[in-house]
């Protein structure tokens, strides 16, 4: 049975973007609300694995995790500064409403 995307928002990301989510009745949670604020990257991703989520993110470093074979559920990555909070709000409910969560493990997708 197809599962529906869960996020998890790194702590770079801006709260206004897991707010917006969060209005939506879309499952996300931060790097705050789990107490991973401080944590590697590679904890971080740890986390989303753990959890089912796909790891939202504007830290390059989660391409270098991705392209060594870390094992995660999804990454998306946005350059910082280069889209509008509304910009990747878009984005994010796009991949949400399209996507299931089997199609987009283990791979990444750029807004």
């Amino acid at each position: 049975m197809p599962q529906t995307i869960r996020f998890h928002l790194d702590e770079n990301v801006n709260k206004a973007i897991a707010d917006g989510l969060s209005r939506r009745k879309i499952d996300v949670t931060t790097t705050s609300d789990a107490g991973l604020i401080s944590s590697s990257d590679e904890e971080q991703l740890r986390f989303a694995y753990s959890q089912g989520r796909v790891m939202f993110t504007q830290d390059s470093d989660f391409l270098k995790l991705h392209n060594s074979g870390f094992e995660h559920c999804g990454v998306v990555y946005c350059v910082k500064g280069r889209r509008s909070i509304g910009e990747i709000l878009q984005g994010l409910i796009l991949i949400w409403e399209v996507l299931e969560a089997e199609e987009i493990a283990g791979k990444v997708e750029f807004l």
